[in-house]
């Protein structure tokens, strides 16, 4: 598995380093568990890390950091200001992309930063997870060189967006597959995708968005799969960048197309006029809860293991201590 992807299934990538000085905080190493800091000289303003989060956005508005009501980067950013001492401003916690509300995630990557060092990240890794509530969850903890960063680092995203196709909803996947009770013909979705593959100008496949400014409206789509597995269909896509709700206003357009309302041709038109009132002609929006963040694709320059770092963590085991009490 390439070294420059993180996300699902956990590859065991190499990762950067860090910098400041040491014993500024204990990291509140009592009933957080977690370990001292060790002296290192530092290399630049401070100490950066990496993290691999996933969570199931059911409960949560989204990643981007707001109080109320509350959202993953908030409550990451909480257990960390509990577990390191610091105040937000100083972790400067930074994710590789927002994901809206009720969208998951398998494979976000985020980075913050301390002025300490670590010996271990086990017990951090241990005190974050007992802290954050069960639906979220750090996978992995790295060190990171100076040079990465969470966004800007990022090469390529891939995500997911699961239809389950049947007369009847599975109420198991509820929360993870938008329910389509037409019979979807997925070889028509599987030729329109095709549609997209390469360098286009997306514009007509974009909401506006106040926080992002003017986006550059061309990206790459590497690929665009359609995977049928029983009663779901999982649209698989994976391009060097996506703009506001590109991906699930792409999903519904190929939704329409599989119930055979429109015919695949219909992309490459829509595209060229490069106006999202375009695609509102044919094609609705698609709810939030069917997308999962996959994986998102480094620089490989950007993972590389510093020289004196800690080891990355993946968690830790509990075991069970043999009886010392004969059996009768």
């Amino acid at each position: 598995m390439s070294y420059g992807v993180l996300g699902l299934p956990a590859p065991s990538f190499l990762n950067g380093s860090l910098s400041s000085t040491s014993g500024s905080s204990d990291g509140g190493n009592g009933s957080s568990g977690e370990a001292n800091h060790v002296e290192m000289k530092p290399t630049v303003s401070g100490y950066k890390w990496r993290l691999h989060i996933q969570y199931d956005g059911t409960n949560y508005a989204g990643w981007q950091y707001q109080l109320s009501p509350p959202t993953i980067q908030c409550l990451v950013e909480t257990a960390l200001t509990r577990v390191t001492k610091l105040d937000r401003k100083d972790l400067r916690l930074v994710g590789s992309g927002r994901t809206d509300a009720g969208v998951h995630a398998l494979g976000q990557v985020a980075h913050f930063i301390t002025p300490f060092n670590y010996d271990t990240l086990v017990g951090i890794h241990a005190a974050l997870n007992g802290l954050l509530p069960v639906d979220i969850r750090v996978r992995e903890i790295s060190p990171a060189v100076p040079e990465f960063h969470a966004r800007f680092s990022a090469k390529g995203k891939t995500y997911h967006y699961k239809l389950y196709n049947d007369t009847i909803m599975d109420p198991f996947q509820r929360h993870y597959a938008y329910h389509s009770n037409y019979n979807l013909n997925a070889a028509l979705m599987r030729e329109a995708a095709r549609h997209f593959i390469g360098e286009h100008d997306f514009s007509a496949f974009a909401n506006a968005s106040q926080n992002d400014g003017m986006p550059n409206p061309v990206k790459n789509i590497f690929r665009f799969d359609v995977v049928e597995m029983g009663a779901l269909l999982q649209l698989e896509v994976e391009g060097s960048g996506f703009l506001y709700r590109q991906v699930r206003n792409m999903v519904a357009i190929l939704l329409q197309i599989g119930r055979e309302a429109i015919p695949p041709d219909i992309i490459p038109k829509i595209l060229a006029t490069r106006d999202r009132k375009e695609l509102a002609k044919y094609a609705l929006f698609v709810p939030p809860h069917g997308l999962c963040l996959v994986n998102v694709k480094y620089n490989e320059d950007h993972l590389r293991l510093p020289s004196d770092c800690p080891e990355t963590s993946f968690g830790r085991h509990h075991s069970i201590s043999k009886c010392k009490l004969p059996f009768y």
